[in-house]
This record gives C-alpha cells, structure tokens and sequence, in this order.
C-alpha cells in the first residue's frame, strides 16, 4: 500500500497504529519492520507506539516490533554475517584524517581543505550509492585523473583497515543479499510485515535492498510525500515514489488529504505552488481550521531594512502572546542566516540555530585577507606570510623564508641576481604600506583591485571546478561586514564577539526547548511546525538557487519552498530583497505561484494586477490570458508565466 500523507495529515499516527492492528490480527511483533530515516524519528516512533499500546491496555505480545533506520536494520544483517561490529564503522574525523593525508601525498594546492574533503566524500557516497562505474564518473570538485586517485586510494585503505562507511553497510547488504540466497531467505522469514515512513526520501540501493527483503509475500506499507522530497543531493529519487504502483500494480493508494497543522489561506497558497510541479501525485489537500490571514508578501530595498522588518514583526507576535520558541525564520542557505544574528543580538531577542552557522571570520578567504592586515599593520609572521606571498601568485619560492621573522630586506638579497624578483617584494611591500593607511572596508577593496586578489580567486574557481561568483560572493559579504568600521582594532573585535556567539548558540543547540526564536535552513525544517513563519530573501538565485538549471533540480527547490511553508500553523511571511551584496535581485518566481494557480483563472474570476488594476477574466489559454480591465476599459492578453514570474496578478 502506497500512502501519500501531505504536510501535517499525521503519517506516524497512522504507522503506529497500522503496526497495533496487525498485532492484534495475530502478527508476531518480531515479524514487523518500522524503517525511519532517522535515529530520532525511530526512536520517537517507538515511544509513541508503545504509548498507544498502554493506552489501548492491549498485552504485550512476546517479542518486540523493530524500529530502526537502513543503516541500523542493514548493519545488523551484516554483523551476523561477518562478525562485524560497531568498531568497524568508520568514524568522520577518521575518514576526515585519511582523505586529508591522500591530499597532501598527492600534492594537491587546496584552500578550503574541509570544504573540499566535504565535497569528495559526498561524490564518493554518490558513486557507491548509485553504483556508477568510476572509470566514467565526471567529479564536480577536481580532475578527473585526481579524483580517480583519491577515490582508489582511500578504499583500498578503508579495506586494509577493515573499515566500512555508511554506503559500505547499503552496498555490501546488496550485494551479500543477491549472492546468498539462503542468508536472504531468513531474513525475509523474520521481516515478514515492512513499513517505511518518509518512502519520499529513499534512494536506489535502500530500494532494492527493500524490494529483496519484502519478497515473495510483498508486505509493503508505505508512507510519503511526493511534495516533500528535497534530499536530491544524498541520492534520493522522488521517481521511486512515483514508479511504487508500476513496480506493484496490484497496491493499494491512499491519500490523507486533511491538513490538521496550518490554516486554510497557508494551505491554499502552498497547493497553487506546489502545483506547477509536473513530476508529482495530484492531490486535494484540506485544512481542518478556518481560513486566517492571507500569506503576506513583503519587498525591501535591501537586507538591513528587511531585518528591521523581521525584528518589528517578532516583537508584535511577542506582545501578542507567541511565545519567541513559536516562531521560526527558514533560509535557503545557513550562510543567510548571519545578518539577521546581529540584528537579533542588537535588540536582545533570544534566538536558536538548528543548524551550525559557518564563521565567515573563519573562512579560508577572511583568514587571507586578516593576514594581509596583520602584515599592513607591522606583524612580519613568516606563517601570515605564507599564507598570502602567492595569493595572487608572485612566484616566490617558500624556502626563500627561512626564519620566525620576515626581514624585507633580507628577503630581497636572497632574489639579488634576479631584479624582477625584487621589483615584486618592492611591489609587496608597497602594497602593505598602502594597507596600512585606510579602513577595513577600503582595505580589502585594495586587495581585491588594486593587489590582484580576485584574479586569484577566479584562477582557484578553475581548478576546483567551482563558479568563481560564489567565492566573490563570500568576499564580498565579508567586506560588507567590515563597512562600519574605522579601525583594523574595530573589526577585530567585532569578529571577536561575532565567535563567541557561535559558540554559545552551539551550547543552546544542545539544550531542548530553549526559549528563543528558531532560525534554520529549509532542509532542516522539514518535520517542525510553528505559530509564525518568516520566509526571508526569497529572490530569484537563492530560491530557486542559482545551481538549480535543469527542470528537475527546479522542481526539487520548489519542493523545499513546499516544506518552507507548509511549516507554518497561522501566519506565513515572505519577504525579498531588491539589493544583495551590490547585486540587483529579482522576486522569485515562487512568490507569483502561490499567489494564484492557473486552475484558478476561470473564465469570470475577478483579479487584480498590479498595473491594469480590477479586472475579468475572459479566457485562459495554454500560455496566455485574456483580461477586460474595467479601469482601463479594454481587454489585454498577457502570458501566464510573466505575470506569475513578477508576481503581478492576484485574485481579487
């Protein structure tokens, strides 16, 4: 049975209670499987259903339901298997270690070390999960020819060292599965009744994996939203859940369409975006409460003004009795999160992070630009001179500074032979002193242009087969930062504030329930609910990301506004931003979508656009839409996608 349970229809209700009645039909608790995609949620949905099992004051059958995620139900076929146990997973900072070494033995020039061992280990969790042949994979983060190297060196050290990962314990259960058909056969004995809640965020492996273990009886109960799969990046297919009643034509579909958590206006606008979705199930999605106010669309000049909004409207819902833990601020990337901090911090209102804000004062691009002011400002380091003698490249060789304290001078008569060696110190040298004389913010204005360093940086793009602008992007915000300070003295401290921060929110990350408003990504939203939602920046470029360009990967980011909104109980806010970082930004697309669905634009519905005024519609074609305008008193045709794209039609 396929169950698509839309945003806030209670799935694990209807898991748990599945799992009593087969219970009571006669089902031995150890025959039943409940697979989650979290240790969190499994263990949630255990305590809830034994909960309902004292509740319903039904005896406990001998033997207990399993509860568990892939991996934990997987590893433990492995374990009877090979006698593995938890020793042989390897740990992050392990694998962290080893590839960190394989980088250094293949004398790769890397700046963001971690960003990039991030970005390798992600595409080596990608080829083991989709089974793709290595010969043919093209790596999103080096040459080929590196990566191919890296990736073979780092298995054959994992095997040496009897180590797996978490796409070892998929790829291994597979494959022992396939070869050992009596080892499958008991297995399937003992898990004779499967229940997969979250079905939406599978991926290929954990599938067939599934398939093999379900058979022959295929006592599959499902659970999911089609609407809700933006887990792309890990492997998950949406197709899977799409292609459930092909693979069993015989399932039964079944669709929870009552909305019990966000009011009927939130429920509504989130089904006119969600819509223009192609790749999905059509649903008709209720809400239980009465309509309340209408999702509020709010445009800024630029971030600081829609801060101060956001902060205006928190301490309204605050005087009205929301509780700050009540209310939410969902952002595309954790990285936009950082403005809205110190706005918060000014007016003393409590916050929570779900997820680890980055410290932009800690990115490799801040640490290059902090040791060219370090130097500007007398320190003479040989380590701040490492960093950045080559950063645009100077040609100087690092054996050339051989002691603690760089001596200028010195450093000049090892290059005595070779004059445009010396020219270039000269140059160095000069450039610092010109430092020295502004602000932060006209400091990095000098390394950027007047030194070469963003050069540099489109050079670095290349190799690490990046987009240059998300490197300028992050230059360029940290030289936003350093814009009201007069003092090097100034910004330094502030960076300093601006840490211990962080560390605090790390602190409260760790306490539940802490009173404070919620700021999180979109992806780490999904499950939560709240009073109040506020949705900021929602521009083309950051929702739909830039990244996204073909239809599927736009689709995916409109499911991930899907679960943004559909977070919401009563009030739903967005806003977006006209400026950002000097760049002019347009509304996204999104905005226009919700505000109507084209199965609304009925001949005779009466709208409203933003320069014809009050108008009827008269026909809507595949395309376009005709209009009479009553103010101007003529008809217009306007293409449907314009008028939605720039947010310029609303019902009346």
């Amino acid at each position: 049975m396929l169950v698509l349970a839309g945003p806030g229809s209670g799935k694990t209700a209807v898991i748990t209670r599945r799992v009593l009645e087969l219970i009571r039909q006669g089902v031995a608790p150890g025959n039943i499987l409940v697979i989650t995609f979290t240790k969190a949620a499994a263990v949630e949905m255990q305590e809830r259903f034994e909960r309902l099992q004292n509740e319903g004051g039904a005896a406990v059958p001998v033997g207990r339901v399993n509860f568990g995620t892939f991996h934990a139900v997987f590893f433990k076929i492995l374990k009877y298997a090979y006698r593995l146990d938890a020793s042989n997973i390897i740990r992050e900072e392990v694998s962290t270690q080893m590839l960190s070494d394989i980088i250094r033995k293949l004398e790769m020039e890397i700046e963001d070390e971690r960003e990039f061992i991030d970005g390798i280990r992600s595409e080596i969790s990608r080829i083991k999960s989709e089974r793709i042949d290595i010969a043919t994979y093209y790596s999103m983060n080096c040459p080929e020819e590196q990566f191919q190297r890296i990736y073979q060196e780092y298995t054959e050290r994992m095997k040496q060292q009897r180590l797996i990962d978490f796409d070892d314990i998929l790829l291994y259960t597979y494959e022992l599965l396939e070869k050992r058909p009596d080892i499958l056969k008991l297995w399937q004995d003992k898990y004779r009744y499967v229940l997969i809640d979250e079905f939406q965020d599978i991926n290929r492996i954990q599938y067939d994996i599934i398939r093999m273990l379900a058979a022959p009886q295929d006592n599959l109960f499902i659970v999911g939203d089609d609407d809700q799969s933006i887990y792309q990046f890990r492997g998950a297919k949406p197709d899977i859940m799409l292609n459930f009643t092909k693979d069993y034509p015989g399932a039964e579909q079944v669709l929870l369409n009552y909305n019990y958590r966000s009011q009927e206006e939130i429920v509504k606008a989130a089904l006119r975006l969600i819509g223009n979705n192609k790749k999905r199930y059509e649903k008709k999605i209720l809400s239980t409460k009465e309509a309340g106010m209408p999702v509020k669309t709010e445009n800024f000049p630029s971030q600081e003004e829609e801060g101060e909004r956001m902060v205006e409207l928190i301490r309204k819902y605050k005087a009205q009795g929301i509780p700050y833990r009540e209310m939410a601020v969902l952002f595309r990337t954790n990285t936009l999160a950082r403005s809205l901090m110190g706005k918060l911090l000014s007016y003393n209102i409590p916050f929570q992070m779900r997820d680890v804000v980055p410290n932009l004062f800690e990115h490799w691009i801040a640490k290059n630009m902090i040791a060219y002011i370090k130097l500007a400002m007398g320190s003479r380091d040989r380590g701040l001179m490492l960093q950045v003698m080559n950063r645009p490249n100077r040609y100087l060789a690092r054996d050339t500074l051989t002691e603690p304290v760089v001596d200028f001078n010195k450093w000049k008569w090892t290059y005595r032979e070779r004059d445009w060696m010396v020219e270039r110190l000269d140059k160095l040298e000069y450039d610092l002193e010109m430092i020295s004389k502004t602000n932060p913010y006209a400091a990095i204005n000098y390394i950027r242009r007047g030194i070469g360093y963003d050069s540099y940086l489109e050079q670095y793009a290349e190799y690490r087969r990046m987009r240059p602008e998300e490197l300028m992007e992050t230059l360029t915000e940290l030289q936003e930062s350093a814009r009201g300070f007069q003092t090097f003295e100034e910004w330094f401290a502030y960076m300093e504030q601006y840490k211990k921060e962080l560390e605090h929110q790390k602190e409260q990350r760790e306490k539940r329930n802490a009173e404070g408003v919620m700021l999180a990504t979109m992806h780490s939203s999904k499950g939560l609910e709240y009073e109040v939602v506020l949705l900021p920046d929602v521009n083309e470029g950051i929702t739909p990301y830039k990244k996204a360009v073909s239809e599927e990967e736009l689709e995916e980011e409109r499911r991930m506004y899907y679960v943004a909104m559909t977070r919401a109980k009563q009030f739903l806010h967005v806003f977006s931003v006209r400026r950002l970082h000097g760049k002019e930004m347009d509304l996204s697309r999104f905005v226009g979508e919700m505000a109507v669905g084209t199965g609304e634009l009925l001949p005779g519905t009466r709208v409203v656009h933003a320069t014809f005024g009050e108008g009827t519609v008269v026909i809507q074609e595949k395309d376009t839409i005709k209009i009479y305008f009553t103010s101007i008193g003529e008809e217009k045709k306007l293409r449907l996608d314009v008028c939605r794209k720039n947010n310029l039609l609303r019902l009346e």
